[in-house]
């Protein structure tokens, strides 16, 4: 099966280097979708432009894929849900939950020339980074792709209520899926609230799994289309 594979802030495709083989050797196609914005050089990309590529890749698939968004990127997953809900096998959300309607997509950190870059590592201290060395921290600092600020400051529009059909696994790192189902339950996370089919299953890492977990990640995908 297709795996579309949508990285979170910051990241291009070279984030998911380590799990596309990992996915390849289970016998599916790991397709990294190449988002606006984030690794072509582009300050001008919106959150429409970052829509419309993950939305070309739902097209583009052989068959029905499995949409992964990771972080922030879990809203992506689902706006390409709300946009495609018959043409998606489910959506995986890694490390994140999708935003409603209405809500600006990553309005998180201070925009600075018309991009958010990457804070540093002061806001990520504790279970988020806890797993990442020194060396993967620097490599990410690096490598870190500083957001346009249409992407971070555009507004998630959903209108399809056949979204909340698609099943959806969500893969739970520096939370445990025993929070998660506490915050769905309280009305804290509104779309999943409403979606039919949500699991939820924990991984042993920090906020990146794809960085120091990248088989136990590529696994629990493949189990997610096995469900």
């Amino acid at each position: 099966m297709d795996i579309l594979l949508v990285g979170g802030l910051w990241l291009d495709t070279s984030a998911w280097a380590d799990v596309v083989p990992e996915l390849e050797a289970l016998g599916h196609h790991p397709v990294p979708v190449a988002l606006p914005g984030q690794g072509d050089g582009s300050t001008s990309a919106t959150l429409d432009d970052q829509v419309a590529a993950v939305l070309a890749a739902i097209d583009a698939a052989d068959g029905k894929p499995l949409v992964v968004g990771h972080s922030a990127a879990c809203t992506l997953a689902w706006l390409a849900a709300d946009a495609r809900p018959e043409q998606v096998a489910g959506v995986a959300l890694v490390g994140g939950f999708p935003w409603d309607d209405g809500k600006l997509y990553a309005d998180l950190f201070e925009i600075t020339d018309g991009v958010m870059p990457f804070p540093g590592w002061g806001p990520f201290e504790g279970p988020d980074s806890a797993d990442l060395s020194d060396a993967v921290k620097q490599t990410f600092a690096d490598a870190a792709v500083p957001v346009p600020e249409g992407v971070a400051r555009g507004v998630v529009h959903l209108a399809d209520e056949r979204r909340f059909d698609v099943p959806v696994v969500v893969v739970c790192p520096e939370f445990s899926a025993a929070q998660a189902r506490q915050w769905i339950d309280a009305g804290d996370v509104p779309e999943l609230a409403r979606a039919k089919h949500v699991d939820l299953v924990d991984i042993d890492s920090g906020h990146w799994p794809m960085f120091t977990r990248p088989a136990d990640l590529a696994r629990l995908l493949a189990d997610a289309i096995s469900r």
